[in-house]
């Protein structure tokens, strides 16, 4: 049996070591917050945004390692879950599909994953193009977000920007989606 493609409820699904390996070797241990692209929050330790208890990181804030990796926990713990909400409990998917999923929403945030594209292909069995849309993440928005006529949080035309570091990412994140490790 290909236990690559043993696709299991995601209700029971959580992310692998080697999931956790990936985010925290993507994002880079940062001692002291800064902003990692200019027009960006500050970020510290694997690429936190916030504090435990939501509120913001303030740039020149510092973290040690294992609080990083407390922190870091306590973040996919929470992405876990949305992500769920959206993709629904009972949707299938394989270990390494969730793993490239939960690296996404890690660097995002799981409420653009959840309003892409990404859990109505899951919930229709179409892995493939839900694998493909993470490549769709490849840009960072240099201006505020603003409410489009339907209501939903844009990025204004004109300010995304394609970064070099987020299209290595999202390829890593792809191939890991469709392939395993």
């Amino acid at each position: 049996m290909d236990t690559q493609k043993l696709r299991i409820p995601i209700a029971v699904i959580t992310l692998a070591a080697a999931g956790f390996g990936g985010i925290v070797a993507w994002e880079g241990y940062v001692e002291t917050a800064a902003p990692p692209v200019k027009g960006d929050v500050p970020t510290y330790g694997f690429g936190s945004t916030t504090h435990a208890d939501g509120s913001p990181v303030k740039a020149g804030e510092k973290i040690t390692p294992p609080a990083a990796v407390r922190l870091t926990l306590a973040h996919i713990a929470k992405d876990e879950t949305e992500l769920k909400r959206c993709f629904g409990q009972e949707t299938l998917i394989a270990q390494h599909e969730w793993d490239a999923f939960v690296s996404l929403a890690y660097n995002v945030g799981p409420g653009a994953v959840c309003a892409s594209s990404i859990p109505g292909k899951l919930k229709a069995g179409n892995y493939e193009a839900a694998c493909k849309t993470i490549l769709d993440f490849n840009a960072f928005c240099t201006k505020p977000k603003v409410k489009s006529l339907t209501g939903k949080m844009i990025c204004p035309p004109g300010a995304k920007r394609v970064l070099a570091g987020l299209t290595a990412r999202r390829n890593a994140e792809y191939q890991l989606c469709r392939e395993g490790a």
